[in-house]
């Protein structure tokens, strides 16, 4: 019984992770945009702001836009689980004895891996523009971005649970997401916010998510206190309540939505 259903989680998992293969425009697009935000908005930072801050204003967008992505990547796939439903193969997933939980489970870990593809490209590209990244701050890295990866998908199976169609998360994503890309601090510090852009800040899913990764990459640097937020048990800490949280009562709501259909 427990490998029929490990066996059910790779199949999703291995459909989502091969229809990303064979999409090519998503391919160049989860490429060029974070090649133009490290590229081009990190090197414009850094000569424009970099002497001030006192710190590689380029590295520290390289760890921003990495975890952005990671977790976006991963939110958006769960969230496309909606047009599958409708359109595709995954309709007939919904109408076969697999459980919903099944099906969740296997989403979350076919994005996460299609995520951890797109890492892979973009930190090659952090090397080719010789960013100063050691091989221990990448083998460090590595549970970090597994965890950005696997909060996004559970991010994702909330926003799911609460959305009836493809229409209504085109409109709602964006909303969702871009506010969260210029609150958590992705491309510049936010120690120094007004009280009310702080609030928002802090109860972001994706601040702690970037926190915690740059905790992880800079942990034995000296610009540590300056790059991060907040301790790195206290990301934890708050990583894992809310993946707690999403994972359970998304994937619960979502169930109970599935068999109102």
């Amino acid at each position: 019984m427990k490998q029929h259903l490990l066996d059910e989680i790779a199949i999703i998992a291995y459909r989502d992770f091969l229809k990303f293969l064979k999409d090519k425009s998503r391919i160049i697009a989860t490429f060029i945009f974070p090649v133009v935000f490290i590229g081009v908005l990190g090197n414009s930072l850094q000569s424009n702001l970099g002497k001030g801050v006192g710190f590689n204003l380029i590295l520290f967008t390289f760890t921003g836009v990495l975890a952005q992505t990671l977790f976006q990547s991963s939110s958006s796939g769960i969230i496309s689980l909606i047009e599958d439903r409708e359109n595709d193969f995954s309709q007939e997933i919904f109408v076969s004895p697999i459980s919903r939980y099944t099906i969740i489970l296997g989403k979350v870990v076919g994005e996460s891996l299609v995520a951890l593809a797109q890492a892979i490209g973009i930190i090659t590209f952090g090397l080719i523009i010789r960013l100063p990244i050691s091989f221990g701050q990448l083998i460090s890295i590595i549970p970090a971005l597994i965890l950005a990866c696997i909060t996004g998908a559970a991010f994702g199976v909330i926003l799911l649970s609460n959305l009836s169609s493809q229409r209504s998360a085109n409109q709602i994503f964006p909303f969702i997401f871009f506010p969260q890309i210029f609150l958590s601090g992705v491309f510049v510090p936010i120690r120094s916010l007004p009280w009310y852009l702080a609030i928002l800040a802090r109860i972001s899913p994706l601040t702690y998510v970037v926190d915690f990764v740059r905790g992880i990459f800079y942990h034995s640097d000296p610009s540590l206190t300056q790059v991060t937020l907040f301790p790195l048990w206290l990301d934890l800490l708050v990583i894992s309540g809310m993946l707690f949280i999403f994972i359970i009562a998304g994937t619960v709501m979502f169930t109970r939505n599935e068999r109102n259909r």
